[in-house]
């Protein structure tokens, strides 16, 4: 047996920490009168079992709380009970296939998943978890059931069929070696309206010059065989029969194929059932056409391999089918023409492991079609869980091949899984308060379509360790009126109070009320709690940080100066209305550090010297300073210009101060460098400024100003100038004078470009112009010849 105890404590989350400060805890809200209570509230909460924890004018209640908050009010963490789950693995048997060792396996000793039993030790609101892991075992079993709708329109279909069980044998002798199948056939329930019911169509209900069977609703005709050739022997014998409506009695036969184990022969390997049918089905409350009301029982009903009861239970509804299915590892195929494939893939959605695949008109491709379907089926893991206990929940995180991992409804699944390949399934069960009253429950978890199963015993922890130490009628509970338990008085039946010291009918008198009047005032229990047995039970918070005490719940620890808007400044504790403070802090609200560090400048003084430190902030003593160490002077020049000229008189003897340079700047300590890269940088000294200046030659010089940790003031100066140079005036002229005349030559050039783009343009029209012109060479409509020529009419040519 291998054993693993989880230890598992949940961080806070923004969300839950604000929801603490907003509404209270878990713990706190439950009251809890006892240590079982409590634990049952939530993981988080503990129980203290000190006798002594509890503060004047406190409940029972307060010893329930989340652990931190318990050890801060002064409970030590021995004396806090606090259980945790364990996950215990009672049998795991290593993963195997068909062939173990050389030795072929029978189907009950292979073993597809792993650890197979375990018993987890629930505590409320505690998930426990563990990995399920799954592997699919090479050459494993297969159990195939043919059941076929033999409705006259499916008869040159069942010419196919009959050839079925061989061809089929061979091909599923590639997937596993071990192959079984059987045949079974469904038409209608023999009721009117589904089939007619004159005797002439009842011994033939097809045309007379077809040769049909007898309607029926379901006929086992062929239990699960290896014998291939004797499925093809009795189904070559079957004939078609007929009915009345297109929907079909399918569900009936399903239904009691599914149920009826021992007539059909399965066994426990992978059971495949294929449906074909060109038509729809029937489902429950169509019954009623033909006068049957009662609802399907989920029995089997199997005389001489005909199902009986057709007449007398209406068809079974989906939802039935699914759990049959489920329960007896059945997956279906459902082959079917294509007019009804939308139908069937609705009813394949809702029921889990199925496939629907497209028959052809006379299904002649239905071995291919197996086939697929049975791949596609195969390579998907789905596991399922029995019906949980109330109050416990359970979910699933899949990790399947190549590092795919999937949470909620999808982390129950895992697909494209290939002979071999293994996957893991993450699983949590948890449980809410203490579910079946405390008495052990059993679940199973199972892969859809397998016979396997993972059996899981829970246990709820319902009551504290301490519990069992409990002490009967003890003196400690007012002359034995309780049970002390885990460092409290759980009262007798008809006692209260924190020691059980007053029975129910004492609880409300005026002589106890007047104990818990304080001063002899009006106001009971300071009106922030209850008087119970004369006695000042102070009420609880929404924040469970937030609480009353004392006798007369006069006390709390909310009610003390702010600062910053947090209670006691954040620099202390409040008690009883009153300031406690930290180290180093004082005032009433705990906002007067007394640590000088916040007031220290960066050259090492307090204040730079301007001022004087008062909890923990600068007040400036010099009113034209300012900012937080008193550094800022904004109506002050700058650090370089008011000390430029003193440095330009001592470094260089020039400057407005070089003739009083000796009485006005000898306030420093004058250090010479030769270049400006050679004065201090800003990381050689903790206060240093960097200056440029110009002097009265237009020349810039370099100088750093500094005050050290002793107030003195050191000043480093670079003896090189940078003086600008004067411009060179021939090369500016004569680069103006080249400029003009390139920039006129560049304009002669261009000119010159374009008149010549130009001439050709005009030449070449003037070209175009003549070749299109067109001379005319008729004669002048206006000219008259001088010539006139008259005939003699008197003139015969003699």
């Amino acid at each position: 047996m291998e054993r693993a105890l989880l230890d598992k404590r949940s961080n806070y989350t923004i969300s839950s920490i604000l929801s603490v400060f907003i509404y209270g805890n878990e713990c706190t809200k439950a009251s809890a009168q006892s240590c079982g209570e409590c634990i049952q509230a939530g993981e988080k909460c503990g129980w203290c079992t000190d006798e002594d924890f509890l503060k004047q004018g406190e409940q029972k209640s307060t010893r329930c709380d989340e652990i931190e908050a318990l050890i801060k009010k002064g409970c030590s963490k021995a004396s806090i009970e606090d259980p945790r789950g364990t996950v215990t693995v009672n049998k795991n048997q290593s993963l195997t296939d068909r062939t173990q060792d050389g030795v072929k396996l029978k189907p009950d000793q292979i073993t597809q998943i792993q650890p197979q039993k375990l018993t987890l030790d629930l505590r409320s609101g505690e998930a426990q978890t563990f990995n399920l892991t799954f592997k699919r075992a090479e050459d494993y079993p297969i159990d195939l059931y043919y059941l076929m709708d033999l409705s006259y329109s499916m008869k040159d279909d069942l010419e196919n069929v009959k050839n079925l069980g061989t061809d089929l044998m061979f091909e599923m002798q590639k997937i596993t070696s071990d192959f079984r199948i059987g045949f079974g056939s469904f038409v209608e329930k023999t009721v009117m309206p589904y089939i007619s019911t004159t005797p002439a169509k009842l011994l033939n209900p097809c045309t007379s010059d077809q040769n049909c069977t007898s309607p029926f609703s379901y006929k086992n005709v062929l239990s699960l065989t290896a014998d291939g050739s004797q499925f093809n022997n009795l189904v070559s014998k079957q004939q078609i029969s007929g009915n009345l409506d297109s929907p079909e009695g399918g569900f009936d036969a399903i239904m009691q194929v599914t149920v009826c184990a021992n007539q059909i022969g399965w066994r426990n390997v992978t059971r495949l059932l294929v449906f074909s049918t060109d038509a729809g089905f029937h489902f429950a409350g169509d019954g009623k056409l033909g006068g049957i009301v009662l609802p399907n029982d989920g029995k089997c009903h199997l005389q001489e391999n005909m199902y009986t009861m057709s007449h007398y239970y209406d068809y079974p509804s989906i939802a039935h089918l699914v759990q049959k299915l489920s329960e007896n590892n059945i997956q279906t195929i459902f082959a079917v023409t294509e007019e009804f494939q939308p139908v069937y893939q609705e009813l394949k959605n809702l029921i889990p492991k199925s496939a629907v695949g497209t028959l052809s008109s006379d299904s002649g491709n239905v071995i291919k079609l197996i086939i697929d379907a049975y791949n596609s089926l195969s390579s998907e893991i789905i596991l399922e869980n029995s019906r949980l206990p109330e109050g416990v929940s359970i979910s699933y995180i899949s990790h399947c091949k190549n590092g795919v991992s999937e949470k909620g409804e999808n982390g129950r699944k895992c697909s494209n899984i290939s002979i071999g390949d293994q996957v893991t399934f993450e699983v949590a069960v948890t449980a809410k308060g203490c579910p079946s009253k405390g008495k052990s429950e059993t679940i199973k978890i199972k892969p859809l379509g397998f016979t396997e199963e993972v059996e899981i015993v829970l246990n709820f922890i319902c009551e504290c360790e301490c519990h069992e130490d409990g002490i009967p009628n003890s003196p400690a509970c007012h002359f034995g009126n309780g049970t002390l338990e885990c460092g409290a008085c759980r009262c007798n039946e008809g006692r209260i109070g924190r020691v059980c010291e007053c029975s129910k009918d004492e609880v409300r008198t005026e002589d106890l009320d007047a104990n818990c009047r304080m001063d002899n005032g009006t106001d009971i229990c300071s009106n922030n709690g209850d008087c119970v047995c004369g006695t000042c039970e102070c009420k609880k918070r929404d924040n469970p940080e937030e609480r009353y005490s004392g006798k007369f719940c006069e006390c709390d620890n909310f009610n003390c100066d702010r600062s910053n808007n947090k209670l006691c400044g954040g620099h202390g504790r409040c008690e009883c209305r009153k300031c406690i403070c930290d180290a180093n802090y004082t005032g009433s609200a705990c906002d007067c550090s007394l640590d000088p560090s916040t007031c220290l400048a960066s050259n090492k003084q307090i204040c730079n010297g301007r001022g004087t430190c008062e909890c923990g902030v600068c007040k400036c003593t010099d009113t034209k300073f300012q900012g937080p160490t008193c550094e800022i002077c904004p109506t002050c020049p700058g650090v370089c210009t008011e000390h430029k000229d003193c440095v330009q008189c001592r470094a260089f003897g020039t400057g407005d101060k070089k003739d009083t340079c000796e009485k006005e700047c000898s306030y420093f300590n004058l250090i010479i460098k030769k270049k400006k890269e050679e004065l201090p940088q800003p990381n050689d000294q903790p206060y240093i400024n960097h200056c440029k200046e110009r002097d009265a030659n237009d020349c810039w010089f370099f100088f750093t100003y500094a005050t050290k940790n002793d107030s003195t003031v050191e000043v480093h100066v670079a003896e090189e100038l940078e003086c600008p140079s004067g411009p060179d005036i021939i090369p500016i002229v004569a680069g103006v004078v080249a400029g003009i005349v390139l920039i006129g030559l560049a304009l002669l050039l261009i000119w010159k470009l374009l008149m010549i783009i130009h001439d050709r343009r005009e030449f070449a029209k003037f070209e175009k112009e003549k070749m299109n012109a067109k001379w005319d060479a008729g004669e002048n409509p206006i000219y008259k010849s001088a010539v006139t020529t008259v005939v003699n009419p008197k003139y015969e040519g003699k």
